[in-house]
């Protein structure tokens, strides 16, 4: 862990908006919990798609989920090796 300064330019709760030093452009920083509800959600989106889409748009689905996925499970990894608990029940998998 290192501490760097960040410009925020909103704290609205769940969308705040910073920009981290070594990057030219902001980001939205999503809360550990939410993310955990998005990936819920795009899990349950896959499931309710399947067989109703065609292959390409339910393969687009399913990179979206994915993608959530890896950002989740690089949260869980590192809220780890910091020995930080989580913020959610991790009884839901990929």
């Amino acid at each position: 862990m290192h501490i760097r300064n960040v410009e925020i330019y909103s704290d609205q709760s769940n969308a705040v908006i910073m920009r981290h030093p070594d990057r030219r452009f902001p980001g939205v920083l999503v809360q550990g919990d939410s993310l955990y509800s998005l990936c819920v959600q795009a899990d349950d989106a896959c499931a309710a798609a399947r067989g109703k889409l065609s292959s390409s748009a339910y393969d687009e689905l399913n990179e979206l989920r994915n993608a959530l996925w890896n950002y989740l499970n690089h949260y869980k990894s590192v809220l780890g090796e910091h020995q930080i608990s989580l913020p959610f029940s991790d009884g839901h998998g990929a």
